[in-house]
């Protein structure tokens, strides 16, 4: 059963260009895995239909004392508008988590994540859970922007694989070097173990990376997907 929460805006960043990451409180009683997802809804929304709630994933992790979401701001979106304008302090309510979208328990099986623009934010939020457990499953994130400036959490995931031995990361902005295709997976995870595939992104993204896998041989049972609308 989704539980329902009263959460209050903490802050809100700029974490690239024309993307917003959004702290809230994390309620007492509140508990995720990582890759999950909750629906944030303004107490007083706009008055544009369909502007009272969304779905974010988290991009924080269960460890950490606040809950983040961040999202593409649309200047189409009256529920983005009034979210960036309220005031810090103000009230949410948050329905959560949900979601099936998360970490394999086999840690001999690598994990591959392939993610397009926002849709990182599943895969920030389990790869600092992973950091923080010092799980020794390998790790690999193929990442699409279009330029470096739209990416996301991209130095912090530079970081990570500075850091981290078992965390890999290929970085691809199509603009300067092209989409991401079969070829460049399969060369990127090589002989990983077993690899389990998560994707996230667009629609059109995901619906292409699971033609490429498939067409590689991966089975749909080693696919796991995320689509994110609204960009």
């Amino acid at each position: 059963m989704v539980s329902a929460h009263e959460v209050a805006l903490l802050g809100r960043d700029e974490v690239a260009a024309g993307t917003m990451a959004f702290r809230l409180s994390k309620p007492a009683a509140f508990a995720f895995q990582a890759g999950q997802s909750v629906s944030v809804e303004l107490v007083e929304p706009p008055t544009e239909p369909n502007s009272t709630r969304r779905v974010f994933s988290l991009a924080s992790a269960p460890f950490e004392p606040e809950l983040v979401v961040a999202t593409r701001m649309r200047a189409g979106s009256a529920f983005k508008r009034a979210l960036q304008a309220l005031p810090l302090g103000s009230g949410l309510k948050l329905r959560g988590p949900r979601g099936v979208m998360t970490l394999h328990e086999d840690q001999e099986r690598a994990a591959v994540f392939i993610a397009g623009g926002i849709g990182i934010t599943p895969f920030i939020s389990m790869l600092r859970q992973s950091a923080h457990d010092r799980l020794t499953r390998p790790l690999f994130l193929a990442y699409s922007n279009r330029r470096l400036q739209d990416a996301p959490f991209l130095a912090e995931l530079q970081t990570m694989a500075r850091r981290n031995s078992r965390f890999r990361l290929l970085a691809r902005m199509t603009d300067a070097e092209g989409f991401v295709d079969e070829g460049t997976i399969r060369r990127f995870v090589g002989d990983a173990a077993a690899p389990l595939y998560y994707l996230a992104g667009p629609p059109a993204m995901v619906g292409a990376m699971q033609g490429l896998l498939r067409a590689g041989g991966v089975p749909d049972a080693d696919v796991r997907s995320e689509q994110f609308y609204g960009y």
